[in-house]
């Protein structure tokens, strides 16, 4: 059974995300204070939180930040219906993705499902494989990335994102391709959120001197180049 975390001060909507993702077969904790939630992801383990951003003490963008210093647990955003500024900051700060309020349950239990079932290395490769380019390695089993010799920090979604580019090297993958086999979900109009992680990735490797190795084609997509490229 699955473990979820919700962090959120509404407490009747909290109680109720209780009920029913419980009648789903989650096991479901709840924390109305952040500052409480983020000691529990501390002390328990969980298979994803749902955030919401706005709240008393500090918000989610801040326990985001937080939790990512020591958790790589996978992360859902609640944001305000759209906040596009909420969407791209909480995607900068590491969420795996948002869903906008109000929302139907049924969708946030299908994105918890797609979420959870990338993220098992059991499921998310048929195959587990270690692979190396640009001086990158990449262990598909536990999810671990090094670049020239230096461990890089990604979220869940970062890493399928990575893989999937190094393991399709030097072909084109549509964002209508990435979004299925990465967000699990078809591309919808105005969202960003794949093209904030691809954004992330970049940024992390360059910082661990890898740049300039995921090519942006305009209107079609993104490419992971060949190293003679």
């Amino acid at each position: 059974m699955n473990k979820l975390l919700i962090i959120d001060d509404d407490k009747g909507l909290t109680e109720l995300l209780s009920d029913y993702l419980s009648q789903q077969g989650f096991d479901v904790r709840v924390a109305n204070n952040p500052l409480e939630g983020i000691e529990l992801i501390n002390k328990v383990p969980h298979d994803l939180l749902l955030l919401d951003v706005m709240m008393p003490e500090i918000d989610g963008f801040e326990a985001l930040k937080r939790i990512r210093t020591f958790s790589s647990i996978p992360v859902i955003m609640l944001t305000a219906k759209g906040d596009d500024f909420d969407k791209i900051l909480g995607l900068e700060l590491g969420a795996d993705d948002y869903l906008p309020k109000p929302f139907n349950q049924r969708e946030l239990v299908a994105r918890i499902k797609a979420l959870i079932r990338r993220l098992n290395p059991s499921t998310a490769f048929n195959q587990p494989q270690k692979v190396s380019l640009h001086g990158v390695d990449i262990n598909e089993a536990n999810q671990a990335v090094i670049a020239n010799g230096n461990t890089i920090e990604m979220t869940s979604t970062e890493f399928l994102l990575l893989a999937y580019l190094m393991k399709n090297v030097g072909n084109l993958q549509s964002k209508e391709v990435l979004s299925e086999k990465v967000l699990g979900r078809k591309l919808s109009a105005f969202d960003r959120s794949l093209d904030m992680h691809v954004s992330n990735v970049r940024k992390k490797l360059a910082n661990n001197g890898v740049a300039d190795v995921i090519k942006t084609i305009r209107g079609s997509g993104y490419l992971m180049q060949h190293e003679t490229d």
